[in-house]
């Protein structure tokens, strides 16, 4: 059983912030910074790819509840809304999760942008791909 079903099922403890019946939302222990909270689906799941259209919906009203309930209480502006679905993607708990992690003035926190330069027909041939 992995560690978030643990949570889930009352074995070991987690800090509930919110709950559904679809997801919860429990304070990481990391604490990357102050608030930074996971928002994870009661059903065992492994991936994006395997959540049911319920799933995601209520994954996303919980990061939006969370998110204003951070805004609220701690004065945040910011907020990441960050998925790791898969090992190649730094997925390190084998159960889907997101984070909601809130943003302050020089809180260290970097999320990774490459500034390549746009290749247009690459796009449209991708986008052509991918509507097909």
């Amino acid at each position: 059983m992995c560690v978030f079903c643990k949570i889930l099922s009352g074995e070991i403890p987690g800090a509930k912030i919110y709950e559904d019946e679809y997801c919860i939302a429990i304070l990481d222990i990391s604490q990357t910074t102050k608030g930074h909270t996971l928002v994870i689906p009661k059903r065992h799941v492994e991936k994006i790819f395997d959540l049911n259209e319920k799933e995601c919906a209520a994954i996303m009203k919980a990061c939006r509840y969370v998110s204003n309930k951070l805004k609220e209480k701690l004065g945040i502006e910011s907020v990441n809304l960050l998925n790791n679905s898969g090992n190649l993607a730094g997925q390190v708990v084998m159960h889907f999760h997101m984070h909601v992690i809130p943003r302050y003035v020089n809180d260290k926190f970097k999320v990774i942008q490459p500034s390549n330069e746009p290749d247009f027909n690459e796009l449209n041939n991708l986008k052509n791909l991918l509507n097909s």
